[in-house]
């Protein structure tokens, strides 16, 4: 298994941790703590998924997942909400952004890592 994953998380301990979980089972995984620098990784390196915080600073994960799904370079690209938020209407806000589908936070680190890969197989909310 060979998929690139792409952490964006301006929280030091939810990026390792997600990224060491991601890691522990094969997966390449780089990590951002904004969207400017994710920007900058996925132009140099584009992941096969990412991973995205909803609320970072500066440009917030939504705002950099409209601009993502807008480009024919990265629109294929998988994205996955890493979110706090999972009520109904916030449920409609990552959807209408362009999020192939969300995971909540906090994680659960026996589930997580096949969660992740779930959506390489097309689900869309990992429970």
């Amino acid at each position: 298994m060979n998929h690139r994953i792409l952490v964006v998380d301006d929280n030091s301990v939810n990026l390792k941790l997600a990224g060491d979980l991601l890691e522990f089972e094969g997966l390449e995984v780089q990590r951002a703590v904004d969207a400017e620098s994710a920007i900058e990784m996925i132009n140099v390196s584009p992941p096969d998924l990412i991973l995205m915080d909803v609320a970072l600073p500066g440009m917030d994960g939504l705002t950099l997942t409209k601009l993502l799904k807008k480009d024919p370079l990265t629109m294929r690209i998988i994205i996955v909400a890493l979110t706090a938020f999972a009520m109904k209407g916030d449920q409609e806000k990552i959807t209408a952004a362009g999020c192939d589908g969300y995971i909540t936070k906090p994680i659960d680190t026996r589930k997580f890592p096949q969660q992740v890969i779930g959506f390489f197989n097309g689900k869309t909310i990992a429970t």
